[in-house]
C-alpha cells in the first residue's frame, strides 16, 4: 500500500494533516467541514461555510467558488461538484466555479414534513437545522442521493432534474455513501439503525442487531465489509464501531484489533474514512484512530485534536511529506 496522509478537518480550527509521525495544520481558526475526494487524488473541503477549496495531491489550496449559501456537505461527480447546504438546498459547481441552485430539490414530494434536527437539551437548543446532512453520487454518475436532516434521503437518476423520496422521513438518516465499484449497493446510518440498499436507494433495509444502541451516525464501506458507528444518541460520552460483511446477513460486531471498545464520544457524520485497505476514525474527543489492514488492527494517530467535523484519507505525495517535516513543530 502506498503511503497515505489523513486530513481531519474541525468544527472551529482548520484541519490537520497527519502524514505518518509528521503533523501540521492549515486554515487555523477557520471552521473546515465535508472533506471530499475529488476522484483524481486531491480533495475537496468547505471553508468559512461559504467558500469551496480544492487542495491538490501536493497539498496546495485555490478556492473553486464563493458563494451566499451556508455550505454542509459536497460530493464530486466527474468535473462537476454537488453541494448540499444548511438550509435544504442542492448546489452544481462547475469546475469553473459556476453556482446553480437546483430548484427541482424544492419540489421533492413530501418536502413539507421535512423538520429541523433540533433537540431542547438542559434548556438549550442543540443539533443542526434543517440541512443537506450528506450527499453522495455513484461512480457512474446515475444516481444522486441527499441525506435530509431530518427529510429521508431524496433520489434522483437524472442529473438533479427530478427527485424522488425513498426511505422513511422519521428513519432519521445521518449520512448516506454508494458503494464506489457496485452503484446497486448503497448503506446508511440512521437514529433506527444501518440502513441498506440494493437497488440505489431507492428502497431500504433498517437492521439493528448486534449494536449496544440503534442510533447510528456513519458508516463507511471497507474491503467487502461494512463499518457503522453507533451511541445511545447523538450526545453520548461514548460510542463504538461495527462491522459486518457486504454480503452476507450475518449480524454486526463489534470492531476489534486494538480499536478501542468505546470510543470517546460518537464518530460523527463522515468521520469513518477508507482508501484501499486504510481505515481512519475520530471520535468526539479529538483521537483519530487508523487501521492500514481493513480493520484488522489499529494504532491511535493523535488525540485531542479539536472537535472533528470530517476525515478524510489521500495518497500521500512528496510534497506533502516535506510541508510537514517543515511545520511539524508548528504549535497546533
Amino acid at each position: 500500500m502506498k503511503p497515505i496522509t489523513t486530513l481531519v478537518s474541525t468544527w472551529s480550527d482548520g484541519l490537520f494533516v497527519l502524514a505518518g509521525e509528521h503533523r501540521h495544520q492549515e486554515f487555523a481558526g477557520q471552521p473546515v467541514r465535508a472533506l471530499a475526494s475529488d476522484g483524481r487524488g486531491g480533495a475537496l473541503a468547505i471553508v468559512n461555510g461559504h467558500s469551496l477549496k480544492y487542495r491538490t495531491p501536493d497539498g496546495v489550496w485555490s478556492t473553486i467558488a464563493d458563494t451566499e449559501f451556508d455550505l454542509a456537505c459536497c460530493v464530486a461527480s466527474g468535473d462537476v461538484v454537488y453541494a448540499g447546504t444548511d438550509d435544504a438546498r442542492v448546489l452544481r459547481i462547475s469546475a469553473g466555479g459556476d453556482v446553480v441552485e437546483l430548484h427541482s430539490f424544492h419540489e421533492v414530494p413530501g418536502r413539507n414534513k421535512w423538520y429541523s434536527g433540533q433537540a431542547l437539551v438542559d434548556g438549550r437548543m442543540l443539533g443542526p437545522p434543517l440541512g443537506v446532512r450528506s450527499i453522495a453520487a455513484s461512480a457512474d454518475g446515475a444516481v444522486l442521493l441527499a441525506n435530509i436532516h431530518v427529510g429521508g434521503i431524496p433520489r434522483s437518476t437524472d442529473g438533479g432534474r427530478t427527485w424522488q423520496p425513498t426511505i422513511d422521513i422519521d428513519s432519521d438518516v445521518h449520512e448516506v455513501r454508494i458503494h464506489p465499484n457496485r452503484p446497486n449497493i448503497v448503506i446508511a446510518a440512521a437514529a433506527l439503525g444501518l440502513c441498506s440498499s440494493q437497488d440505489g436507494g431507492a428502497t431500504w433495509m433498517i437492521e439493528s442487531e448486534g449494536l449496544h444502541a440503534s442510533y447510528c451516525s456513519a458508516v463507511a464501506f471497507v474491503a467487502d465489509e461494512i463499518f457503522v458507528a453507533a451511541s445511545a444518541h447523538h450526545f453520548a460520552s461514548e460510542g463504538a464501531i461495527y462491522r459486518r460483511p457486504l454480503d452476507s446477513p450475518a449480524s454486526l460486531s463489534a470492531v476489534g484489533g486494538g480499536l478501542p471498545t468505546w470510543l470517546g464520544g460518537i464518530a460523527d457524520t463522515q468521520c469513518i474514512a477508507t482508501h484501499g485497505p486504510a481505515v481512519a476514525i475520530a471520535d468526539r474527543s479529538g483521537s483519530l484512530y487508523l487501521s492500514t489492514n481493513s480493520g484488522g488492527s489499529w494504532s491511535r494517530q493523535t488525540e485531542g485534536l479539536p472537535s472533528p467535523s470530517s476525515v478524510l484519507i489521500v495518497e500521500q505525495s512528496t510534497y506533502s511529506i516535506k510541508v510537514a517535516r517543515r511545520d511539524s513543530r508548528r504549535p497546533t
